[in-house]
């Protein structure tokens, strides 16, 4: 899940924004080879979330690990079903439990046998504060439990391929990414995508996990990617550290409308994003609420109790 590409642009005018390539070709229901042993099966749920569709990718030979299903849809069990073509599926791996990715996990196991692989079941990245909710509990599948839970550096060993599994919490609390091993390639799920910027919203996620965890994607030596909406993306390092400038451009922006005397989100997000269509405002308003719950633990800023969308803000 990510946001729509406008929305994390605040101006032409400003130079840390990554060059986003938006060009792609889905190919719905069909499977495309990538590079030897890796095809790609785009499902047709296109969204200003999910891009073109959700990818899922085929690993293997004459087996196959499935990596992000999908979502509950139907043809796209069937696409997959056609790609695997009778082969045996020996991995369902999954790289976070939103509603796009995992839920096709169960079905695709029960019709093949196949063990499903994750980080563990949905869950936001704190405690929910008296009286909050999360505005995003429809997006994640409460019903997934993996039978194998992997860990930060573990190994997954399949047919010709060699997965080092990356925990990189910040999109989702229970985000991995896959290194492949002895290649240039890595699966970084939503964490990084070539189109656009990543939605990081608390409580289902949390903007000091996510810039942590690109650092654990530029100490991997692979730099070509194949994320989990849109086309590959090259150079995948330079990109990763545009966006962590960025993010830091944004959070520099959020402190300084705080220490201009704008109080709350709404005031920050009507400065921020004038340019963005309004209609996009909540959820740039939850983009703000992730920078202000870095900067309130970073102490640059106080609120009043836990910071949510409603509180009043102040400087240090």
């Amino acid at each position: 899940m990510t946001f729509e590409s406008g929305i994390e642009a605040m101006s032409s005018s400003e130079n840390a924004t990554p060059e986003f390539k938006t060009d792609f070709l889905p190919r719905y229901g069909e499977s495309v080879e990538l590079v030897p042993g890796l095809t790609r099966v785009t499902c047709n749920n296109p969204s200003p979330f999910t891009f073109f569709g959700t990818n899922s990718y085929l690993l293997g030979h004459d087996s196959v690990a499935v990596i992000d299903p999908g979502p509950p849809n139907q043809a796209h069990l069937d696409a997959l079903t056609s790609a695997i073509n009778g082969r045996p599926v020996s991995h369902i791996i999954i790289t976070h439990t939103h509603m796009d990715h995992s839920p096709l996990a169960a079905p695709l196991a029960e019709l093949t046998g196949a063990k499903i692989y994750g980080e563990g079941p949905h869950r936001p990245a704190r405690a929910l504060n008296i009286g909050e909710i999360n505005p995003l509990d429809a997006s994640g599948d409460s019903d997934f439990i993996p039978d194998h839970k992997l860990s930060h550096g573990e190994i997954i060993d399949g047919d010709g391929w060699s997965l080092k599994t990356l925990f990189t919490p910040g999109h989702t609390a229970n985000h991995v990414a896959f290194a492949w091993q002895d290649t240039d390639y890595l699966i970084p799920g939503d964490h990084v995508m070539a189109w656009a910027t990543s939605i990081v919203a608390p409580p289902d996620g949390a903007m000091s996990d996510y810039m942590k965890s690109l650092d654990i994607l530029l100490a991997e030596q692979q730099q070509t990617y194949f994320p989990g909406h849109g086309g590959r993306l090259e150079n995948a390092h330079s990109f990763v550290r545009a966006l962590k400038a960025h993010r830091k451009m944004r959070e520099r922006a959020v402190l300084e409308q705080v220490r201009k005397g704008q109080k709350t989100i709404p005031e920050i997000v009507s400065v921020i994003y004038r340019t963005v269509d309004k209609k996009l405002h909540g959820a740039a308003g939850l983009s703000v609420l992730a920078h202000m719950e870095d900067l309130v633990g970073q102490r640059f800023i106080i609120c009043d109790g836990p910071p949510a969308i409603n509180s009043i803000y102040q400087p240090v």
